[in-house]
């Protein structure tokens, strides 16, 4: 497909970069030419220096024959205009950034509707969503979810001294019953789609498909489940923590915000009533034990700088604070974290590039079915699919102890009408079934693409 970036920042960065994986045909639009000379050399895709909301730019960079437009600029104002004049122009489909909360609270259905858009992105509310999940079940570094909810993806990290290391799957599962399937395991940088004869060992990332009652009774069992968070300690008032606050005062939590900027304070104290704003330098160590840190049952770091988030991250796990969560933009800091002790990371660029890679899945979908949702999991090393299941799949009907599937591949979970299914031999996939599907090393655009 022909898709056009609007943008060459650190999201549309990140989307240039997996849209070019996925085999796409890219050009970039943006106004600095140092920048997009750089992006340019960098990922090897064409580009247009101009102002993504004059025509004769967009006409430069061929928008009459676009499929998609993503417009990821800095301004929500120049990105609703520019996929407004691109749909006037040609071009099939349009995705704005639309970050700021005067929009996005009320008016974003009619901004849709009337500027034509296919589809809106806010990373800011897309982080806040993640970290809201995360810290309603702490023992998970990450948290996907199916199904319209119905099914979950937790990945944890197993700890020295579990009762689980040197146990092979088969001996946990007629040890621990419940209904789960354990469908990925990184170890040393490394992903295994494992069968029932993997051994688990101490410092494993598992990834774990169950419904959330399944999940929250297995890692009781395991010893693994912590209370979910009543008080928060947000660091840094800009959107994301907008956001996160609202969404976990929303469910009963205790938030106290930590923002150096005074009329940023006066705003979040306006518009989030139920909060506590404390005007100050978060980066100061002092600050944060006399503000309580030590107490809290969740530090979550949102400040602009990454290095700042790692750093005061590691400060909060010293004070044993039980949950930490830490955004990272850059990429090639997300190892960094890791081996620094820092578990639970964001990323805003990586989760708007999975949508709008879904999004292009979706769109050059075949015969058989639909990609409904798209996760990167395991540090992006690994896949979750979910599909919606049409009339024609070659998948339907045939037991899944007959379904010969690619290497790497996991059927780990079906949805038939309020049915939550955890597969075993004798199960099969029938029309309108939703399917989730874990691929490594490989990339799925239809369901059919599971069979050897």
């Amino acid at each position: 497909m022909k898709i056009i970036i609007v943008g060459c920042g650190k999201i549309g960065k990140s989307m240039i970069e997996n849209l070019t994986l996925e085999g796409h045909d890219l050009l970039v639009v943006d106004n600095d030419a140092k920048i997009l000379n750089e992006t340019t050399d960098t990922y090897d895709v064409m580009g247009v220096c101009g102002n993504a909301v004059d025509c004769d730019t967009l006409m430069e960079a061929g928008v009459e024959n676009a499929d998609v437009v993503v417009a990821v600029t800095s301004s929500d104002e120049i990105n609703m205009l520019s996929c407004y004049l691109a749909r006037k122009l040609g071009a099939n489909h349009a995705v704005a950034r639309i970050r700021n909360p005067e929009y996005n609270d009320d008016g974003l259905g009619f901004l849709r509707q009337h500027l034509d858009l296919s589809m809106s992105l806010n990373p800011e509310c897309l982080i806040a969503e993640e970290i809201a999940n995360i810290l309603q079940l702490p023992s998970a570094v990450k948290i996907e979810r199916f199904s319209r909810r119905n099914i979950e993806m937790v990945e944890i990290i197993l700890p020295n001294g579990s009762s689980l290391d040197g146990m092979s799957l088969i001996k946990m599962r007629e040890k621990y019953r419940a209904n789960y399937l354990i469908c990925t395991v990184q170890r040393n940088n490394k992903v295994y789609i494992p069968d029932g004869r993997f051994e688990l060992k101490a410092g494993d990332r598992i990834g774990l498909v169950a419904t959330h009652s399944e999940i929250t009774k297995l890692l009781g069992k395991l010893g693994l489940l912590k209370k979910r968070a009543e008080s928060v300690m947000i660091l840094g008032g800009g959107k994301p923590s907008y956001y996160l606050a609202k969404k976990l005062i929303e469910l009963g939590v205790d938030v106290k915000i930590i923002e150096k900027r005074l009329d940023r304070c006066e705003f979040l104290s306006a518009e989030l009533s139920d909060a506590v704003i404390i005007n100050g330098d978060g980066a100061a160590q002092e600050l944060l034990l006399e503000e309580g840190i030590a107490r809290m049952d969740a530090f979550v770091s949102l400040t602009g700088m990454d290095e700042q988030n790692m750093m005061l991250s590691i400060f909060a796990s010293m004070q044993n604070v039980p949950k930490v969560v830490a955004k990272i933009n850059r990429d090639e800091l997300l190892t960094m974290a890791d081996k620094l002790g820092v578990e639970t990371v964001v990323n805003p660029s990586q989760l708007s590039s999975n949508i709008i890679v879904r999004y292009a899945r979706a769109l050059e979908n075949s015969k058989g079915s639909n990609v409904e949702t798209l996760y990167k999991l395991m540090d992006g090393k690994a896949e979750a699919l979910e599909f919606k299941v049409i009339d024609g799949s070659k998948t339907i009907g045939i037991p899944f102890k007959d379904i010969v599937l690619k290497p790497s591949i996991l059927i780990a979970g079906i949805t038939r009408g309020r049915k939550t299914i955890i597969p075993s031999g004798n199960d099969m996939i029938l029309a309108g079934d939703r399917v989730i599907v874990i691929a490594a090393n490989q990339r799925l655009q239809d369901l059919n693409d599971i069979l050897m």
